[in-house]
């Protein structure tokens, strides 16, 4: 049961008329609504994976009521072994596999056998979401932001909250469990702006991601037969592909947020709009690197300051092959989380590195020339980047890249190519000059202010909604489930 489902919409209309008529304002009975729903929607995608989430989520609560106010040592401690168990239970199902495979592939290699097999682990959807939140929970606890929360209900809501358990985003306990405390009734226009976010979210996810996987999927299948020109346009699109992928979900899963009275993080900031790498990364999956960024590249920053620029970028680097490896077991990620921190050391040996531009539009309502050939720039190597993390292993980036730049048949272009190139890029534009003229707004059908008219409102998003339906691609899995 997936978020742009017809199931999911039967399943989320039962939920919400219980939750706002027979429990209305009744915040315990709410909760236990939404734990269950939470419960009943994971264990659709794998029943044998609830128990894994239960004994994860009662091991950190318990461990959270321990942490001591007072006591630097043990609450150090106790927390310690939360992080602990957290990247435990990461590394057991994400990574054991893998780093038993990679030993074995190593002793072959120089002509050592083992007899080391691998465990068939079942990897549990949604594991690097929740596991993140449960390590959050106990750090922000010691760090005094938040009391240890008496009431498992509440926190068992938090970590399993079914629209952001797959694929995110990663609320902090901080902002998300005061809300679950508080009353809550149907706000009309909360409801109306989550359910006009989940139609954008619809409109990227089914009619340009889908769209789009069609042809990325026939290239990669075959990397040595595709032509130059093949090679760049399926890499781009696989940049547009994978924004409309996930940031389609989470304007899906944040508008259903809103529907139930639910602020949830923010997880995109048109990231198409970024004039370098570091302003990319501070508008692109914000709740994973603002995670990272006060989990891991602080206390590093901190701890290597002494080292000024070179510690600086030992810290981010680190941060980068963190935030790479947390998507899956595979020297790819790390490759691509290498790559993505030394984009960093330009922008911090010329001192530009903190630095947030507001970017204007000149007399004819577009970006600057000069910001537009940065965010170019900042695309293209974000499109490298990304060859790298859709590729199976580095051989087969390797191979892509270098593809890329055999020049030998510069004019030709496959069928699929130029059955797929035209309608996309025509979606593709809608999407980005919609962004860039709402890009003051949470998400570009925050359109009030400019079409006043409600008819005419409503008549846009009927139309998005039957281009939606009648063109959307074959149905895909959102790309972030797989992590």
């Amino acid at each position: 049961m997936v978020i742009n489902s017809f199931n999911f919409l039967l399943f989320f209309t039962i939920v919400f008329f219980v939750y706002y008529f027979p429990l209305k304002e009744n915040t315990k009975a709410q909760n236990w609504l939404l734990l269950i729903s939470s419960y009943i929607f994971y264990g659709v995608a794998n029943w044998k994976m609830i128990p894994i989430l239960l004994i994860a989520t009662t091991f950190f609560f318990f461990v959270g009521k321990q942490i001591p106010r007072g006591n630097e040592k043990r609450a150090s401690l106790l927390t310690s072994i939360g992080v602990i168990a957290g990247i435990g239970l990461l590394f057991y199902f994400k990574y054991l596999d893998f780093f038993i495979q990679s030993f074995v592939d190593l002793f072959n290699s120089i002509g050592l056998k083992t007899n080391w097999s691998t465990f068939g682990i079942i990897f549990p959807l949604g594991i690097s979401f929740f596991t993140f939140r449960l390590i959050s929970y106990v750090i922000e606890i010691n760090r005094g932001r938040i009391e240890p929360d008496n009431n498992f209900i509440t926190f068992a809501t938090y970590i399993s909250f079914f629209p952001t358990i797959m694929s995110g985003p990663i609320d902090r306990p901080n902002s998300f469990i005061p809300q679950l405390k508080a009353k809550r009734s149907f706000n009309y226009e909360l409801a109306i702006d989550g359910s006009r976010q989940v139609l954008w979210g619809l409109f990227k996810k089914m009619l340009i991601a889908n769209n789009i996987a069609q042809f990325i999927d026939v290239v990669w299948s075959d990397i040595s037969t595709q032509n130059s020109p093949t090679l760049i346009i399926a890499a781009g699109l696989y940049t547009i592909q994978m924004y409309a992928d996930f940031s389609g979900y989470s304007d899906m899963a944040i508008g259903v947020g809103k529907i139930l009275g639910f602020r949830i993080t923010k997880n995109f900031n048109y990231p198409f709009f970024a004039t370098n790498i570091a302003e990319y990364w501070r508008r692109w999956h914000i709740s994973l690197t603002s995670w990272v960024t006060d989990y891991v590249f602080m206390p590093l920053n901190i701890k290597f300051r002494n080292l000024a620029n070179a510690g600086l970028i030992m810290a981010i680097i680190i941060n980068m092959i963190i935030i790479g490896v947390w998507h899956g077991a595979n020297w790819t990620f790390a490759l691509f989380g290498v790559y993505h921190g030394l984009l960093f050391i330009p922008i911090i040996l010329k001192g530009t590195f903190g630095r947030n531009k507001k970017l204007k539009s000149n007399k004819y309502g577009l970006p600057k020339l000069s910001d537009f050939m940065k965010m170019v720039a900042t695309f293209s190597l974000v499109t490298l980047g990304l060859i790298i993390f859709r590729a199976d292993n580095i051989a087969q980036a390797w191979t892509y890249i270098v593809g890329i730049f055999n020049l030998s048949n510069l004019l030709s272009l496959t069928s699929d190519g130029l059955r797929v190139l035209i309608p996309t890029l025509l979606c593709t534009i809608a999407m980005i000059v919609a962004e860039w003229k709402m890009r003051d707004k949470e998400f570009p059908l925050q359109i009030d202010s400019i079409i006043s008219r409600k008819g005419w409102r409503i008549a846009l998003f009927w139309i998005i909604i039957i281009v939606t339906v009648l063109y959307s691609g074959e149905e895909q899995q959102f790309i972030y489930f797989q992590f």
